[in-house]
């Protein structure tokens, strides 16, 4: 029954993702090529939103649906890594043309050709999981 809840929300998210064409590959083509806004609205008022609410749940000490206390730690600062990170993040999201979340909206909406997107993810997060033990963190 927990599952349930984050199946109704991710479904929603879903919706608003397709519906806004944040999964469209045209859209995020446009992005990478600096010739539309709307992405960079979507993504920076995402920004927003998730920077103002995790402030709020430090500040409030807010639970879960569950009751659980949410302990959100601060992350490491450091440059190196997150230039890697993003910039590899960057080149998968421009070859693909799809970020880890609109790969399972594009596979329900029935574009099948991301499967072989949605099957290299899941191969890259299993040799990151193998690997992992030995990346400095």
């Amino acid at each position: 029954m927990k599952n349930l809840v984050y199946i109704i929300l991710g479904t929603f998210l879903g919706i608003v993702l397709y519906k806004s064409e944040a999964a469209s590959w045209f859209r995020i083509y446009e992005m990478f090529q600096f010739d539309s806004f709307h992405m960079y609205g979507i993504i920076g008022s995402a920004l927003a939103v998730g920077i103002v609410l995790v402030q709020w749940i430090k500040k409030s000490k807010t639970k879960s649906f569950f009751g659980e206390s949410i302990h959100i730690e601060d992350k490491e600062k450091s440059f190196t890594r997150y230039i890697l990170g993003g910039t590899l993040f960057g080149l998968g999201w421009a070859l693909a043309g799809a970020c880890p979340g609109p790969i399972y909206i594009l596979v329900g909406a029935g574009y099948w050709p991301i499967v072989i997107v949605l099957i290299g993810a899941m191969l890259g997060a299993f040799v990151y999981g193998v690997v992992r033990g030995k990346l400095p963190h």
